[in-house]
């Protein structure tokens, strides 16, 4: 059993966003000691570290609640299971599209003079207006 500290350490969670992960139900509710010290199994060790690797790829919390949902078994039916993966595979084909030109503008803001601040500028306000996202 760990401690919320050692799952924190662990896994690189904040204990912050253990407990907030509890609250909006992507963690089970951990047991507890007597003394009311929350205890968490390596299954959800397991699980807040596909949690926390999700996040760190973008995925919303929504996104990764419905992906958890697809590895409970008879949770739902095949079409329910096909409609969240196509929409999860968009969500994702959508960010490398956008990760791809933000790369391209990158190198070419790198292939520039160095001192040249209008082009940096230039894309902070392309950033900020969602320009990259086409």
């Amino acid at each position: 059993m760990l401690t919320i500290g050692d799952l924190a350490k662990a896994t690189g969670a904040n204990i912050s966003t253990i407990r907030h992960y509890e609250r909006v139900g992507l963690l089970s509710p951990p047991q507890r000691t007597d003394g009311n010290q929350r205890r968490y199994r390596q299954e959800d060790r397991a699980r807040l570290s596909f949690i926390t690797r999700s996040r760190d790829l973008g995925l919303s919390i929504d996104a990764i609640r419905d992906i958890l949902l697809l590895a409970a078994p008879g949770a739902m039916s095949a079409t329910e299971a096909d409609r969240i993966i196509e929409e999860q595979l968009s969500v994702i084909r959508t960010k490398i599209t956008q990760l791809q030109t933000l790369e391209g503008e990158l190198r070419r803001l790198s292939a520039q003079a160095g001192n040249n601040r209008d082009g940096y500028d230039a894309l902070v306000r392309r950033l900020a207006c969602d320009e990259v996202t086409t």
